[in-house]
């Protein structure tokens, strides 16, 4: 594991609360840390959907991307969103750089198709864009637009792919073999059937609560992507990225949340 790689996944609420989450990653950036920050920013997404007269539709937490949906996350999370966050380090004299999956085709996918249209799963991950750009102390802020291969362009011939955030950011801390992978989210972090926060746990019991559905919305694609990247050798978190300094006190032994435990999934 590279030990001053950290792959962060900011949730879209989270950053329009304007919390200290970009604060504190400005504070490692300055103590030397490489960063990897992967934003959400579903509710905006949605928000434009409603104005334009585009139907929400979310599935598990996921949302359902017919080709008019997709134009929407791809102008809202790869312009809008990015580039507020991109300004939002600069101003701390952060050297940030917003891309999105698509640049260098760091992430490709293939769509789901059916009920779910373009939103897609992770195929490939391309990351020497990135590993170039960390080793010029830059910032980076990826939008999980992703670029969709050739060979899987399945519906109207679409080259971009709608690629859920959580996944997106396992799979970029598992290629950069980061050390750590924090979600932060607007959640106390994950329960169990009785509503209490689990403190940690193991691969087994996340996909314990998935199948039993005690885990639900979100919370299921971060814990398959937690598995994943516990699996892989990466340390995971999901935690309440609404506390004050969530992120600095979380990496310095204060749990905030869940860790999830490395091992194998059928442990």
């Amino acid at each position: 594991m590279n030990e001053n790689i950290i792959v962060v996944k900011l949730g879209g609420s989270i950053f329009a609360e304007k919390d200290t989450s970009l604060a504190d990653l400005a504070e490692l950036y300055h103590q030397g840390k490489h960063l990897v920050v992967v934003h959400g920013g579903a509710s905006k997404v949605s928000e434009w959907m409603e104005k334009l007269g585009i139907a929400v539709q979310m599935i598990d937490g996921e949302r359902v991307t017919p080709p008019a949906s997709l134009e929407v996350v791809t102008a809202v999370l790869s312009g809008l969103m990015n580039k507020e966050i991109c300004a939002a380090f600069l101003d701390m004299q952060v050297k940030a750089c917003g891309l999105s999956g698509v640049d260098g085709a760091i992430t490709t996918g293939k769509a789901r198709g059916g009920e779910m249209g373009l939103m897609g799963d992770v195929t490939q991950v391309n990351p020497l864009l990135l590993q170039t750009l960390l080793q010029q102390r830059f910032l980076l802020i990826i939008s999980p637009v992703s670029f969709c291969a050739p060979a899987d362009r399945v519906i109207d011939g679409q080259r971009l792919l709608n690629i859920n955030g959580d996944p997106l950011a396992g799979a970029l801390a598992v290629a950069l073999k980061a050390e750590h992978l924090v979600f932060l989210t607007d959640t106390m972090g994950v329960k169990d059937n009785n509503g209490k926060i689990l403190p940690s746990l193991i691969p087994q019991t996340a996909n314990s609560l998935i199948e039993q559905k005690v885990a639900k919305g979100g919370m299921v694609p971060k814990l398959k992507a937690a598995v994943a990247a516990s699996q892989n050798g990466v340390k995971v978190a999901i935690i309440d990225g609404r506390q004050p300094h969530a992120l600095l006190r979380q990496l310095h032994g204060q749990n905030l949340g869940t860790i999830v435990e490395q091992g194998k999934a059928n442990e």
